[in-house]
């Protein structure tokens, strides 16, 4: 989904100067998506209208955003391969592989 078909980022703040900030390309589940420099993997998603960032690994009911500040582990995804990352606290770079964690991430086990 391209970022221009969302109207989820805010533009302009009353207080907050954004700037310019550079367009960062990056893919989530496969799918090419688009950030900006300084957004969070999380919020670089919102913005292309994802919502679910992953599903429970028992229940299998979709998790969101909950805290937005790294406490919780709603937010866990995998991250150029690395499992357990708190995407609403990682900041998005340009080529970033970000996948849907279906499982506790548990490293592998020799």
């Amino acid at each position: 989904m391209a970022e221009s078909q969302f109207h989820l980022r805010i533009e302009s703040h009353p207080i907050l100067d954004f700037g310019d900030r550079e367009p960062l390309t990056f893919t989530f589940d496969g799918q090419a998506m688009t950030g900006r420099e300084g957004d969070t993997i999380a919020s670089a998603l919102h913005a292309n209208g994802i919502k679910v960032l992953g599903y429970h690994f028992k229940t299998g009911r979709p998790r969101g955003y909950y805290c937005a500040i790294g406490n919780c582990s709603s937010c866990l995804m995998i991250v150029d391969g690395k499992a357990n990352v708190r995407t609403c606290t990682e900041l998005l770079r340009a080529g970033m592989v970000v996948e849907t964690q279906t499982d506790r991430g548990m490293p592998d086990v020799l």
